[in-house]
């Protein structure tokens, strides 16, 4: 008994030193742990491109759940009415998926927020409720794969994949006559080789010395298969990442802003206050990210963005591997000689790291002063 606890003491004081030491190691002056990103050669961006054709007709899958609680972000939401003032745009349909929390919530709070876009006089189609859970079964049926699958048998459109891939790998699943009528579909995901997410960049405030916490490819990370079924099928994608999202902040003065442009303006701007603090206390940043508005804006106006062509794959980081204590897949972005032979999918891509002047002002501009679409 006595070398038992001898032993048991033995390894909590090695967990208690290891614990010791990945708190010293945040609050030292290392630019790797600050930013979260090991020095990788540029990309070679297009400025402005390469060129695509803004969509005309689009339907938005969305994890959308502002509100629910402090640390979840008003990003779908806001890209939602986004979309919704923007002029010369059908939307085909708008489905729910899980995510930033669970399908109840997500599909609750979308309806709610397309009662009040449709009240300020959007036209704007039901919410279908999708998926729950990565799909165990690609044949089994939700309102939201059904719904796309018609959409797509009736005329091409874009897709707008603001979750998880799930709805829409479940409904192009062994329908390539669907795959085919797919235009483009713009996800939020993709970083590039040694790259974990710390918001703080550097500023030396928030919380573990100014370090900040770790987020991570959450719409990647929720549903993996998805996403590499979806790059194994071919179809033309653009990935809109965290490193273009950061080159925006939203603050308080731009809530305000949105919250005198309607009803539905004003009810995200409201429930966008909690995660403007969490950001604030825990992150020392004036200002959040909105990483899924960023999605629609390039849909909306695609030659803002500074984009390239290149290969994305899903595998290990091996240059996060003596770095970082935790290493699952990844969908990654690089040149296809970076690419590990062993990499689970592999297919290329436009990716967008990179935004033109002034896209925030653009942005606002967009959010609080267009009027609303009503064309159906």
């Amino acid at each position: 008994m006595r070398r038992f606890k001898r032993v048991l003491t033995g390894v909590i004081a090695v967990i208690g030193l290891f614990a010791l030491f990945l708190v010293i190691s945040f609050a030292m002056p290392v630019e790797t742990w600050r930013t979260g990103r090991l020095p990788a050669p540029p990309l070679p961006l297009i400025e402005g491109g390469p060129a695509i054709e803004p969509p005309d007709r689009v339907w938005i899958d969305t994890d959308a759940a502002c509100g629910d609680g402090r640390r979840t972000d008003p990003d779908d939401c806001l890209a939602l009415v986004l979309l919704a003032k923007a002029p010369g745009f059908r939307v085909a349909g708008i489905s729910t998926v899980f995510g930033n929390t669970e399908i109840d919530v997500t599909d609750r709070t979308t309806r709610a927020l397309v009662r009040r876009l449709r009240a300020d006089g959007a036209a704007l189609p039901d919410v279908l409720r999708g998926a729950g859970a990565p799909a165990e079964d690609p044949a089994q049926s939700s309102p939201a794969r059904d719904g796309l699958r018609r959409a797509l048998e009736d005329a091409p459109l874009t897709i707008l994949a603001l979750g998880p891939l799930t709805n829409v790998a479940a409904a192009l699943d062994s329908r390539p006559d669907l795959q085919d009528q797919v235009e483009r579909v713009i996800a939020v995901m993709g970083r590039r080789p040694g790259h974990i997410f710390h918001p703080a960049e550097g500023n030396g405030q928030g919380i573990l010395f100014g370090h900040g916490p770790v987020f991570r490819d959450m719409n990647f990370d929720m549903d993996r298969a998805a996403a590499v079924k979806l790059l194994d099928m071919g179809l033309p994608i653009s990935l809109i990442p965290y490193d273009v999202a950061r080159q925006v902040r939203l603050g308080g003065d731009d809530l305000e802003r949105i919250a005198r442009s309607g009803t539905a303006g004003q009810w995200v701007a409201a429930r966008a206050l909690g995660w403007l603090d969490f950001w604030r206390d825990e992150i020392g940043l004036d200002g959040f990210y909105p990483f899924d508005l960023m999605a629609v804006a390039y849909a909306l106006e695609p030659r803002n963005f500074n984009c390239t062509r290149t290969m994305a794959w899903v595998g290990r980081d091996d240059r996060l591997n003596n770095l970082w204590f935790h290493d699952p897949p990844a969908l990654q972005i690089g040149p296809a000689r970076t690419r590990p032979e062993d990499s689970e999918a592999r297919q290329h891509v436009i990716y967008c790291p990179d935004v033109g002047d002034d896209l925030h002002g653009r942005l606002m501009e967009r959010l609080t002063g267009s009027p609303l679409r009503r064309d159906s």
